[in-house]
């Protein structure tokens, strides 16, 4: 799936026209429209384009309610639905995220001042969860790639570490211990650096809600999903590859690459085929998720059978 302008139409065709109605509320509650900058200017910047990619073939959105009530998010517990149900308990503003490790520009950053330079855009992306359930997503945020060049890495990094918010109060799934906690994921920073690869604030127009991962998560569109962190807190940037949770919890199951790929099972199921959600039959998957053509260089001479 193309994200060219060259396949662009407007928001308003094909997000609800009721979502589509908040935009300024999220523009206002995302501190997009408030004036100082952590990184520069703002002010001749498009705060909010009215165009995003199309939905090809049989890409048909995922509604609303799908979109925000069926996921995974243990900091909430294991249940797909247990995230909505009490996810409430998550605080997303005030919010910051630290930078550290191998970067020029390490600190703590409010969030409203860490996304504020980026423009952020509408782009649906498929979404594949490694249980074998697939949704199309209109997610609204801005590529990973521009953070990660305002920060400034050294030439030491090699790979970007994610890590989600640690609180027991806030996030009642994290006094059982199912992972270690906090989660941690991680990108190759060539991965970070792809345009595909997005940070998120936002779904279907409005905020994010808690339950995907509010205020900031990541989103990796070919590989499966528990390659996204949500809730993000800290960014390190690394020389070495991190340690990732799901990894170290069952390291023959979730390997670091994670690419979606029908050709290399989960030991207890098979990947050849996914349910999109809101279909009665299954469909085939598709290497990188349908990618490919983005993204199949990054793994060159790789083999992803090894690479998992």
């Amino acid at each position: 799936m193309s994200i060219g302008r060259g396949n662009s139409i407007l928001a308003s065709e094909i997000t609800p026209e009721h979502v589509y109605l908040n935009r300024r509320q999220f523009m206002a509650t995302a501190g997009l429209l408030a004036g100082g900058l952590a990184f520069g200017d703002f002010s001749s910047r498009q705060a909010f384009p009215l165009a995003g990619p199309r939905p090809q073939g049989d890409d048909k959105l995922t509604p609303w309610k799908d979109v925000t009530g069926y996921n995974n998010f243990y900091e909430f517990g294991t249940g797909k639905g247990d995230p909505k149900e009490n996810a409430h308990t998550l605080r997303p503003h005030p919010w910051s995220v630290e930078i550290v490790g191998e970067v020029g520009k390490p600190g703590t950053y409010d969030f409203d001042d860490l996304i504020r330079p980026f423009t952020i855009e509408e782009r649906v992306y498929r979404h594949r969860c490694v249980e074998g359930w697939s949704m199309v997503i209109p997610w609204m945020g801005f590529p990973l790639k521009d953070l990660i060049a305002r920060l400034e890495p050294t030439s030491r990094a090699k790979y970007v570490e994610f890590v989600t918010l640690l609180d027991p109060e806030q996030m009642p799934g994290q006094r059982r211990r199912i992972l270690e906690w906090p989660y941690v994921e991680g990108l190759r920073l060539d991965e970070a650096m792809n345009p595909l690869t997005l940070m998120v604030t936002g779904v279907y127009g409005k905020p994010l809600p808690n339950q995907n991962g509010a205020p900031l998560r990541l989103h990796v569109p070919w590989k499966y999903g528990f390659k996204s962190g949500k809730s993000l807190v800290r960014i390190r940037f690394r020389e070495t590859q991190p340690q990732t949770t799901w990894n170290l919890a069952a390291p023959r199951e979730y390997g670091f690459y994670a690419n979606v790929n029908p050709h290399v099972d989960h030991p207890r199921w098979s990947q050849k085929r996914e349910r999109r959600i809101g279909e009665l039959f299954p469909r085939d998957t598709e290497i990188f998720n349908g990618y490919g053509d983005q993204v199949a260089y990054l793994y060159e001479g790789m083999d992803l059978r090894v690479h998992f």
